[in-house]
């Protein structure tokens, strides 16, 4: 199994023989389970764990993945019209969100936890809260454009992009290699250097880099932002497939669908930024 971009499914051992397009077909005889939620635990093997669990199915994480994505759309909802009421309440939203989101992960990776569901839900929560703030942000300010339109435009694109991935993926159209893994985690390192980078620049000139003003490098930039997500979908969906494979315990869907989540939750600030980039003319 290919590295994967996403934390929660890093470091997968490598199986002989694996596919590439058989996303959510199950398979016997696959070496070990392997998943890793972050950056060094080891997803346990099935045989490890303590009582005997119904393999898990392609079924389970389309379930998983539904419901978490539910909380999160309900919650962002609910988020975004709160805000809409009430503008002063965008910023603490945003920041308490996104922080108790990112701690959330970070609890689930080094804690081992990535199959909790409660640790899943309560991330959607947070998470739905932090995007429905932060599209607020992103655009109240537009004029002449409704900001319903341009989020449901950034909504559609991010599923767009979502179930173009998995076609490509099943097809087999682009495989899953470890060049076009090194590739995709060395573009990541570059993106996350770059936006710190903005960022302490910001705080002695006014627009750091130019990465996050609405200018062309800005537009640019959120481009590859995009290109990187859709093409992480790839090592998340192989990822995902290795577990099937390895009939790993029905719960370890919850660990795929957070895993797939963090990819969508950033695939749709990105391109939701870049449409608040093209309308504020």
């Amino acid at each position: 199994m290919r590295t994967t971009s996403n934390p929660v499914f890093k470091n997968l051992p490598k199986q002989e023989g694996g596919g590439y397009a058989t996303f959510g077909s199950a398979q016997t005889g696959a070496a070990q389970v392997a998943q890793e939620y972050g950056y060094g635990q080891q997803y346990p093997a099935p045989e490890q764990y303590r009582t005997p669990q119904r393999a898990m199915t392609i079924d389970d994480v389309v379930t998983k993945t539904a419901i978490t994505l539910g909380v999160l759309t309900i919650s962002a909802i609910i988020s975004f019209f709160l805000t809409n009421d009430n503008p002063s309440l965008a910023a603490p939203f945003v920041i308490v969100g996104g922080l108790v989101g990112f701690v959330l992960v970070m609890v689930a990776s080094f804690g081992r936890k990535m199959d909790n569901p409660a640790i899943v839900l309560a991330y959607a929560a947070c998470e739905g809260v932090f995007l429905g703030a932060l599209s607020f942000l992103m655009t109240f300010q537009i004029q002449g454009v409704d900001a319903s339109v341009l989020i449901g435009q950034a909504v559609l694109g991010t599923f767009g992009v979502f179930f173009g991935m998995l076609v490509v993926y099943k097809t087999g159209a682009i495989r899953v290699t470890p060049r076009l893994t090194r590739m995709i985690i060395g573009g990541l390192i570059g993106v996350m250097v770059l936006m710190i980078g903005n960022l302490v620049a910001s705080f002695f000139t006014d627009g750091g880099f130019g990465l996050r003003d609405g200018g062309t490098m800005a537009i640019i930039f959120s481009l590859v932002c995009i290109a990187l997500a859709a093409f992480s979908f790839l090592l998340d969906f192989d990822a995902a497939d290795e577990l099937i494979r390895a009939q790993a315990p029905e719960k370890a869907a919850w660990g795929v669908a957070l895993g797939l989540t963090v990819t969508l939750v950033w695939l749709y600030v990105e391109i939701l930024r870049l449409l608040s980039y093209l309308n504020n003319d």
